[in-house]
């Protein structure tokens, strides 16, 4: 090698090993940004909904489960990256309960055994694996997990394990594993005595050495069991032992510790799970790692002074795994979590797989009953298990929607577009973003695709049934939906030839030409025919550096170190890739040590890029975006985690990379951006999202706000745009996908929009579709309480507006006048009783959107939020409907009952204005904004006359009003009839003949009530009778309701027969009233008891 190659090669090393060390320490995780700061705070933003999609079919990671011992059907799940979820039903249903708390990656999870009510969470999967995300300490509840505190260690950012003492709840101790990705930290083992109040190091080992498990004797509190750990995992390596793992003993509550070492490896070990034998706490159980093949199984039957190993037996990968749980009842019994979950019966001799039939591997978690140890709950890549019969068979809980997405794709299929995902173990999944059911989105609308790990999918933006999908290391396939073959289309290495393929490689489409892809390990490949046949374009575009001369912890590591580069992604590949909208044959591709390589002409020549100002050498390039209105503009994310850097580092350059400037401005200092979206109307508004989830700006970075509502503290990996219909659709990596339901408010949002006194937004086009039941009936059917379901976008034509100022009531107003008096010393004096009659006679203020067809005739008024800020509120596109009004109560609903709607309008124009009613008057506030009501087309018979249903509709709503009126006024009568019998009966004077009258009117009323409902004495006793006029109108009202193929002529017959004997039936009706009151005359003047409808007359005035 040339000198001055070889100096470059050096610095470049000597660059990337100093930025590993604590120069680049990141700010205590939970620190979050500077707040929102700029002309809007996500406050104001409130009514932009993300609104969650699951899945739930494959779930994902779980790391711990803590059952309350009072009542085993109440539990709690710790998902290694998707925060606590809480079951009180066994596992029926799942609340998620630590959404709203400064970390999401859960280590553990503990309940204090005297005190269940209280609950400990370690934040910080306790694993080293390469997705691993990281916490903020120590969090504590004291109510069972409604309400958290955060105890601090918030620089362990892993937590190996939380134990607590058996009978004083206030004594703690837990094993801090420190930072994965660098030195120092919170690391050790830490004691409280005082609830969480303070803490004390009890046990430290070194820099880079932290613990990773602890037991406690059952029988003497005091006797305390460690398993340290030293690791090291960077982007290139991982390091997964030294001299400082080991197992060390307290017999004194922490004071002091003895290294236990006899019988155990003497090499450097790795990660060491422990476990104490239920019948039998002397009896200790440990799994192994250690370098030069001399881990394994390890009992010992003193307490840990002397160990015997059992048997060469480790689990497959100690960093993701190397947990043990020993059986309450039987001391030989042990489990050992897996790929697959292994036992063994006889003290670790020999070892078995337990059931795994139609399970999921890769066992993280396992809980035993005490009481029953054939009843388990296991965690694993896929989700919770549960079994009663010790793992014969399981049964899968289909209700955690907690899938880990590295990716997002979506397509533009009709009517409703698919996103697609690659997942953590859980293949790549495709599902609607929406659906025509009325339970919304359940697990049986998502399907897989490839198995495997799944990353970067591309749907073919001209075929939704192509689907461009990949497994690790690559491994891509074009997937045909319609017959589900899965064809291999990896590029493959010339003769001679070693391709670098990073576990998440970068795909994408051309936009310039759907059958053009482009893909990249350390080069980029492309095809001109859908993945058929590649070509190079590139040579390799990163650094070529040889990862094993890297420092780690201090030092150059040898081949025989523990586990090094196990489970570790090649280093020296390109990581994001993406194709100028602009200019075809512009091609940006991102790598893993820090370039950006950029060509012009579609891969003849590649400009590099390197030591950008304010991002250090070396960082991930996560994400490059070219801007979709000028050639010369990239914007630019770069993520540098794994180097201990947890800053955010977003950059743009205006000139094709020659110079950049940093604009990550006050996003949150501890949360490294994973990717960029950039709107393809508004040059100003960019997107990204990050560890703790999505920000955007339209000021060029120097303000970010976070789009927050809905959606939980959780990473955002990948974002995408799903441009037909304005959508933001994220990847979460632990909560599945979520989505932004329109979010063009957002384009050219300003200070001064805010500010006026209402603003309606653009109204998107709203699409008229029918609703089906796929379970027969609404919400999950008869499924049961665990069927899951994700829910659709709200209904119809949805208006989105801003009000400057809420809506005060009296009250309102006098209660900020008191309180500015009060800031300011002024005397706040009781309101006289006239202004305090006032406030409670005063009827509540309204917030009216009124919406009007082209002849500004009013459609439908409804009721909005009337309070300060942005809201969304949905018209179903129905006219009112006019049945008898409502004010609630009334039981729960039948599953099969009908729904009340009006007609449903046709396609056209319409507006909406905003009004407020306050204190009887009614004042216009914004509006009218036009928009547009078109048919989603997708009926097979569609309606070849609208404007003619309506009409009909309208017709059929009238009458049914008025039947169903006449149906409440003949209920009202009939039953008065039994009040009016009651006052004759108890007024002596009455001539008894009115009884007579009264019963000749109950007979009238019978025979109306027939004609309006059908003859029961007939019906009830299961014989076929003539349909009441009020069974006829409903039939018709309710055929049509979400019918968009028009009225049968079955229908306007039975309207037709039904208004022909309605007329002489309300002409009854109105008789049998004025009967009525002529009676009621009569029972007044005889000065009977009151009956109701009877006004009573007093002539003493």
């Amino acid at each position: 090698m040339p000198r001055k190659a070889l100096l470059l090669t050096l610095a470049a090393l000597c660059a990337i090993a100093l930025v590993t060390g604590s120069a680049l320490a990141a700010p205590k995780a939970g620190d979050k940004s500077a707040k929102d700061e700029g002309p809007w705070s996500s406050g104001d933003l409130g009514a932009l909904k993300w609104r969650g999609l699951g899945p739930a079919l494959a779930s994902g990671r779980v790391g711990d489960f803590a059952v309350d011992p009072r009542d085993k059907a109440h539990y709690y799940v710790g998902v290694c990256s998707g925060g606590v979820w809480e079951t009180k039903n066994a596992g029926s249903t799942f609340e998620p309960i630590f959404d709203g708390e400064g970390s999401y990656s859960i280590g553990c999870v503990t309940l204090a055994p005297s005190r269940p009510g209280t609950v400990w969470v370690g934040t910080g999967e306790n694993n080293s694996q390469r997705s691993v995300s990281y916490g903020d300490g120590v969090y504590r509840s004291l109510d069972g997990g409604r309400n958290w505190q955060n105890m601090g260690l918030k620089r362990s950012l892993h937590i190996g394990g939380i134990v607590v003492h058996p009978t004083e709840p206030d004594v703690v101790y837990v094993a801090a594993m420190g930072p994965l990705w660098g030195p120092g930290g919170d690391r050790g083992v830490y004691k409280t005595t005082d609830n969480g109040a303070s803490w004390q190091q009890v046990l430290a080992i070194d820099e880079n050495t932290g613990v990773v498990d602890i037991e406690m004797d059952p029988r003497d509190p005091d006797v305390i069991y460690a398993a340290s750990y030293q690791r090291r995992r960077h982007v290139w390596t991982l390091i997964n032992g030294g001299p400082g793992s080991g197992i060390h003993k307290t017999t004194d509550g922490g004071r002091t510790w003895t290294r236990l070492t006899n019988g155990l490896p003497s090499v450097d070990m790795g990660r060491i799970g422990l476990a104490l034998a239920g019948p039998d706490p002397d009896v200790v159980y440990a799994i192994v790692e250690a370098a030069e093949g001399k881990g394994g199984f390890f009992r010992s039957v003193d307490g840990g002074l002397n160990w015997e190993k059992r048997g060469d037996y480790m689990s497959q990968s100690p960093q993701y795994y190397n947990e043990i749980i020993a059986d309450p009842r039987d001391t030989d019994r042990v489990y050992s979590m897996d790929t697959f979950m292994m036992v063994t019966e006889d003290g670790g001799k020999e070892w078995s797989r337990v059931g795994w039939e139609a399970k999921h591997v890769d066992e993280h978690a396992l809980w035993i009953d005490p009481d029953d140890t054939r009843h388990m709950l296991t965690g694993n890549d896929g989700g919770m298990y549960e079994t009663r019969d010790r793992g014969a068979n399981w049964e899968f809980r289909p209700n955690l929607p907690v899938t880990q997405f590295y990716r997002v794709a979506v397509d533009n299929a009709e009517p409703f577009y698919n996103v697609y995902g690659g997942t953590q173990d859980n293949n790549t999944q495709g599902g609607p973003s929406r659906t025509h059911y009325v339970h919304g989105i359940s697990n049986r609308e998502w399907f897989m695709l490839i198995g495997g790990d799944g990353f970067e999918p591309a749907p073919d933006p001209t075929n939704p049934d192509i689907v461009y999908c990949q497994s690790q290391h690559g491994g891509l396939c074009r997937y045909d939906r319609r017959s589900g073959e899965a064809l291999d289309i990896q590029p493959q290495p010339a003769e001679g030839e070693a391709l670098r393929w990073n576990w998440d490689s970068p795909l994408i489409v051309s936009p310039h030409d759907p059958r053009r892809l482009y893909f990249a390990c350390q080069k980029v490949f492309r095809s001109d025919d859908r993945g058929n046949g590649w070509t190079p374009v590139s040579s390799d575009l990163t650094r070529q550096l040889d990862r094993n001369r890297l420092e780690v912890m201090g030092r150059v590591w040898g081949v025989d170190a523990v586990a090094k580069n196990n489970s570790t992604s090649f280093y020296g590949n390109i990581v994001s890739l993406a194709e100028s909208p602009q200019e075809e044959g512009l091609v940006l591709a991102g790598t893993d040590d820090g370039l950006i390589q950029v060509t012009v002409d579609g891969g003849a020549a590649w400009t590099r890029i390197d030591a950008i100002k304010g991002v250090p050498e070396g960082s991930y390039v996560s994400d490059l975006e070219p801007s979709p209105f000028d050639r010369n503009v990239i914007y630019a994310s770069f993520e540098n985690h794994k180097r201990d850097d947890f800053r955010p580092y977003v950059l743009r350059s205006d000139d094709l990379g020659r110079t950049w400037k940093l604009i990550s401005g006050n996003l949150p200092a501890n949360g490294p951006v994973y990717t960029i979206a950039l709107d393809h109307v508004d040059p100003d508004l960019v997107f990204v999202g990050t560890e703790y989830g999505v920000f955007f700006t339209r000021d060029g970075g120097t303000h970010w706000t976070q789009l927050k509502a809905g959606m939980p503290t959780i990473a955002c990996r990948d974002l995408e745009i799903q441009r037909r219909e304005n959508d933001l659709v994220v990847a979460t990596f632990g909560r599945g996908f979520y989505v932004l339901d329109d979010y063009t408010p957002l384009r050219g949002l300003e200070s001064a929009t805010l500010k006026a006194v209402a603003t309606i937004f653009p109204v998107k086009t709203a699409k008229v579709h029918s609703f089906t039941s796929e379970l027969g009936y609404r919400g999950k059917g008869f499924q049961g309480a665990d069927f899951y379901t994700a829910p659709n976008p709200p209904y119809g034509a949805v208006i989105t507006y801003n009000l400057a100022e809420g809506l005060e009531t009296l009250k309102d107003q006098r209660r900020s006048a008191d309180k500015e008096k009060f800031k300011e010393g002024q005397p706040v004096y009781y309101p006289t009783w006239d202004e305090l009659r006032a406030e409670d006679r005063e009827v509540e203020p309204e917030l009216l959107l009124t919406i009007r067809d082209t002849d500004g005739r009013v459609v439908r008024r409804l009721t909005g939020a009337g309070d300060k800020g942005l809201h969304r509120e949905a018209w179903d596109l129905r006219y009112p409907y006019t049945g008898p009004v409502s004010l609630g109560g009334g039981g729960p609903r039948s599953p099969w009952a009908s729904e009340n709607n009006g007609p449903q309008v046709p396609p056209g124009t319409y507006t909406v204005s905003l009004s407020k009613r306050v204190r009887g008057v009614e004042t216009e506030l914004a509006g009218p904004v036009t928009f547009d009501v078109e048919l989603l087309g997708v009926h097979t018979t569609p309606d070849p006359d609208p404007q003619g249903t309506l009409a009909f509709a309208k017709d059929a709503a009238e009458l049914h009003r008025a039947v169903q009126g006449a149906g409440r006024v003949h209920a009202d009568a009939v039953e008065r009839m039994d009040y009016l019998r009651e006052a004759v009966k108890l007024t002596p004077g009455l001539d008894r003949a009115l009884l007579g009258r009264i019963d000749a009117l109950a007979m009238k009323l019978a025979d109306l009530g027939v004609a309006l409902d059908g003859d029961n004495t007939v019906a009830r006793r299961q014989e076929p009778t003539t349909p009441g006029i009020d069974a006829r109108v409903s039939q018709v009202v309710y055929g049509l309701d979400g019918n968009l193929s028009g009225a049968t002529t079955t229908m306007r017959q039975s309207l037709a027969i039904a208004k022909r004997q309605f007329g002489p039936v309300l002409a009854g009706l109105e008789a049998a009233s004025a009967e009525i009151r002529a009676i009621e005359g009569e029972l007044e003047r005889a000065k009977a008891p009151y009956t109701p409808g009877r006004l009573p007359a007093w002539n003493d005035r």
